[in-house]
């Protein structure tokens, strides 16, 4: 079986970004703004802007028609956040501290599943690598038998949950460093930039995995050559 990952429509797959991007980091920003200049305190204009992920989250399960491991998760992160966000005083700057606890917690919890039978990564791969038909799902479901795919998507896991572990250090250092209205932009920023980051990487490394598996697959085939006489 070749290790490929299943084809993902170009199209559909610009849409899924654009909406992300949108909702994730263009429209809290923008109601943040709005809802400080028209008077609201940080603290609801900073809880108010976070509602724009839960949107993205719906939008996409509305589109997919159906529930997978990454809407599971993103629901399960936001309902952490809220929850942190009711507990102990109502400051902007610890709900920002708060914030940045839970990414730390999506770390920590790629690092977890590297005991689980499959790293959260091959999920993660299954989702965007993919265009998420019963064919490609499959397909993608079969590459585990390959020792290294496993490799690829256990190392995968682990450089993502360490750059998570400090990307929130991070944060929380600078929530106690920067004014709220700063740092709503270098949240939303910062969090992007080391996702995009993270997906370049992820990108580069699985292609030379492939490009160095399929070298090794040519070499085992090429015939022996015989050793010439006299």
């Amino acid at each position: 079986m070749s290790d490929q990952a299943p084809a993902r429509s170009g199209g559909m797959s610009a849409i899924s970004w654009a909406l992300t991007i949108g909702c994730n980091i263009v429209a809290p920003i923008v109601t943040y703004n709005q809802l400080t200049d028209h008077g609201y305190g940080e603290f609801t204009a900073l809880l108010l802007s976070a509602v724009w992920p839960l949107v993205d989250i719906v939008i996409h399960l509305a589109w997919r028609r159906r529930i997978d491991e990454f809407a599971v998760i993103s629901l399960v992160f936001l309902g952490l956040t809220i929850a942190v966000t009711l507990i102990g005083p109502h400051s902007a700057r610890l709900l920002l501290v708060k914030d940045s606890a839970v990414t730390g917690l999506f770390g920590l919890l790629c690092l977890v599943t590297l005991a689980a039978p499959r790293p959260l990564m091959f999920y993660f791969g299954r989702k965007f690598a993919t265009d998420g038909s019963a064919e490609a799902v499959e397909r993608w479901n079969g590459l585990w038998d390959l020792p290294g795919f496993r490799r690829v998507q256990r190392n995968l896991t682990l450089g993502w949950g360490l750059a998570y572990l400090a990307e929130a250090a991070l944060r929380i250092g600078l929530s106690y460093t920067l004014t709220t209205g700063e740092m709503v932009t270098l949240n939303s920023v910062l969090s992007y930039g080391v996702t995009a980051a993270l997906i370049a990487w992820t990108i580069t490394y699985a292609k030379r995995s492939r490009a160095r598996g399929a070298a090794a697959a040519a070499a085992a085939a090429a015939p022996t050559a015989e050793p010439a006489t006299v």
